[in-house]
């Protein structure tokens, strides 16, 4: 639409090889209701391609490790449970993947787009649980490459003054922002191998100079990196913010689904828990009251499955008495929805979703339900 904003919302991707968790059950709600906000009020592209970060040495290492301990598995019958136990032996093994142990898995990514069979399996479950808890899906099943190749990153990363690639010489390939303060990090290894922050650039830098606005989302741990692609892709032109989330403590510590013990509270768990006791709405909204309004954007509070039942139970409570409020003009809708920008153009899901919960707001506009968080 004439007028309105490009907002390019891109947050980081979970790899698929483990169970989704709280941790990124959060990170997921809170993307949706950003986007689904901020597409009332400007034309908005959410990009999440795990075609993009295939190559990386922490899936690429995976697969190897599949196929050289478990043979002909048949991945299509485990659980993503299944499979992220097989992913936790993998990072205990400890071994140091070589480039040319992974070669031939990054070639055929980059080729012809292949998926391991363990992490298609998991990306499908995946799709089942967006569809049950009315998460808009960007593609997890889709091929979606990035828009440049490694090396068109590296000559754009260099054309721009950023990049510094002594591959000549044998090195590896470092982003440069010293002259704003901050450290060198090394993108591409001497022999090739790309990392998660190389392969963000090859999809961003393309996307952010079509774009007024870019909203990354990611873990607070990788602050540092995400500095660093704030600056690069300012120099494309559009206005960055960067939105750290906090991950979700269990039981007072936060850990990384590489290390397991997540079993009772995989999103699929959560799933098995609410049953059928729970009607779909009632389902999407309690959750999203959970993770965003009461779990907020920091790590200081830990999971609760008490809490979270309490919010299905007020997301009933709320939905009944949208039932009897007709729902507000577009207008309206969209007025209501700016009052939580702030200063930027995409929708803040916190200050969003806690509105719900306020004091002051008694019935909920049935169509901010409808449109924002169902």
């Amino acid at each position: 639409m004439a007028g309105r904003k490009k907002v390019l919302i891109a947050p980081i991707t979970v790899t698929p090889s483990k169970p989704l968790t709280p941790s990124h059950l959060k990170g997921l709600f809170w993307t949706d209701v950003m986007y689904r906000a901020t597409a009332q009020l400007a034309d908005v592209t959410y990009r999440y391609s795990h075609t993009t970060y295939h190559p990386t040495e922490q899936t690429l290492g995976f697969w190897e490790y599949l196929d050289r301990t478990r043979g002909d598995t048949d991945y299509a019958l485990l659980s993503e449970e299944d499979i992220g136990e097989l992913y936790v032996g993998y990072r205990a093994e400890g071994r140091s993947v070589t480039a040319e142990d992974v070669r031939p898995y990054a070639d055929a990514v980059e080729n012809n787009g292949f998926v391991h069979p363990a992490g298609a399996r998991v990306l499908r479950l995946w799709s089942d649980h967006y569809r049950r808890l009315g998460l808009h899906d960007p593609g997890l099943l889709a091929h979606q490459p990035p828009g440049l190749g490694l090396e068109e990153m590296v000559d754009t990363l260099t054309g721009l003054g950023m990049g510094l690639d002594q591959r000549g010489v044998g090195g590896p390939v470092f982003l440069d922002a010293t002259r704003f303060g901050l450290p060198l990090r090394q993108v591409i290894t001497a022999d090739g191998r790309p990392n998660y922050l190389a392969c963000a650039l090859r999809e961003l830098l393309p996307l952010a100079a079509c774009h007024d606005e870019v909203v990354v989302l990611y873990d607070r741990e990788l602050d540092p990196d995400y500095q660093l692609l704030e600056r690069v892709l300012t120099r494309q032109g559009p206005t960055v913010h960067r939105v750290p989330i906090g991950r979700v403590p269990i039981d007072g510590k936060v850990t990384s689904a590489r290390h397991g013990g997540w079993h009772d509270h995989t999103v699929a768990a959560l799933l098995r828990s609410a049953g059928e006791e729970y009607d779909p709405a009632v389902l999407r909204l309690g959750m999203r009251l959970y993770f965003i309004a009461l779990l907020g954007p920091g790590q200081r509070e830990s999971f609760r499955h008490d809490l979270l039942r309490k919010s299905l139970a007020r997301a009933g409570q709320l939905l009944r008495r949208a039932e009897d409020v007709p729902p507000c003009e577009p207008g309206d809708l969209a007025r209501l929805l700016a009052a939580h920008r702030r200063d930027h153009t995409h929708v803040d899901p916190y200050r969003l979703t806690s509105s719900l919960l306020g004091r002051g707001r008694h019935t909920p506009d049935r169509s901010l339900l409808t449109t924002v968080f169902l």
